[in-house]
C-alpha cells in the first residue's frame, strides 16, 4: 500500500516496509496489549470507529488499552487511520535481530525480567542491516560476522520519560561465531546468553509478543 502521508522509508531500504498483513490492518504493541487498525471487526473485542484523527486522540487510546487487551479502530482504511495515530506519536526507527552462531544457538538478552533480543536506534546515514549488527554488538558484544536476511518488522509504542514513541523495527537474521558475551550494563540489559534450540522455548514464555513473531519468521 502507498505511503501518502509520512515518509517512513529511506529510499535506500525499500523492503523494510510497515508490518501491514494479508487482509490490511496494522499492529501496534504496547508490551503484551495490542492496538489494531483494521476494516472488520472481531467478536469479543474492543473498538473505536476512526472517524478522522480527532476520533482517536493519544490519550482515549491509550485508557482504552489500559483496560483491554486488544483495541481494534475499525476503518475501510486502516493505513489512514494508523497515520492519523502515528502523527500524535515521536517516530523512531530501530533494528536488531536474532544472531546464530555454528552450532545453532542464538542471543538473548534479559531487562528485568523480561527475555528479549538486542536492538537499538538507528542512526542518521545508518541503514537498517549495519544499525542491527552495531546494536546487537554494544548491547551484547558479539562479533557479528554477517548480516544475512530480513525476518519481519514490528511496531510497539512506549512512554519515555513522559513522551510516547512509536518504534519501528527491522530484525534481521545475523551469524556469529561463538564467544564470551557481555551484557551492555548501562542499557539495563543484566543477562546476555547463548540460548540452545532446546531451552528456546521456556524463554519465550517469558518476552513480548513481538519477539515471538520475530522468531516466528526466523524459523521459517
Amino acid at each position: 500500500m502507498k505511503n501518502t502521508l509520512i515518509n517512513y522509508q529511506p529510499s535506500s531500504e525499500q523492503e523494510v516496509l510497515l508490518p501491514i498483513a494479508a487482509d490490511g490492518s496494522i499492529s501496534v504493541w504496547f508490551a503484551d496489549r495490542e492496538l489494531r487498525f483494521a476494516s472488520q471487526e472481531a467478536p469479543h473485542e474492543t473498538t473505536i470507529a476512526y472517524q478522522g484523527e480527532e476520533s482517536i486522540p493519544k490519550a482515549k487510546v491509550i485508557t482504552f488499552l489500559e483496560n483491554n487487551k486488544t483495541v481494534v479502530v475499525l476503518s475501510p482504511n486502516p493505513r489512514e487511520a494508523f497515520d492519523a495515530f502515528a502523527r500524535q506519536m515521536t517516530w523512531v526507527e530501530a533494528a536488531g535481530g536474532v544472531v546464530e552462531n555454528e552450532q545453532g544457538e542464538v542471543v538473548m538478552i534479559r531487562r528485568n525480567v523480561r527475555w528479549d533480543l538486542p536492538k537499538g536506534h538507528r542512526e542518521e546515514g545508518e541503514t537498517f542491516a549495519e544499525c542491527a549488527a552495531r546494536e546487537a554488538e554494544e548491547e551484547t558484544g558479539v562479533a557479528v560476522k554477517e548480516v544475512a536476511r530480513l525476518l519481519t518488522t514490528t511496531l510497539h509504542s512506549y512512554n519515555l520519560y513522559g513522551r510516547w514513541e512509536l518504534k519501528h523495527t527491522a530484525w534481521y537474521a545475523m551469524r556469529a561465531h561463538r564467544g564470551e558475551l557481555r551484557p551492555q550494563g548501562e542499557e539495563g540489559i543484566v543477562a546476555a546468553e547463548w540460548v540452545s534450540r532446546e531451552s528456546l522455548e521456556e524463554r519465550l514464555k517469558s518476552t513480548f509478543p513481538t519477539i515471538k513473531a520475530v522468531f516466528a519468521a526466523f524459523n521459517k
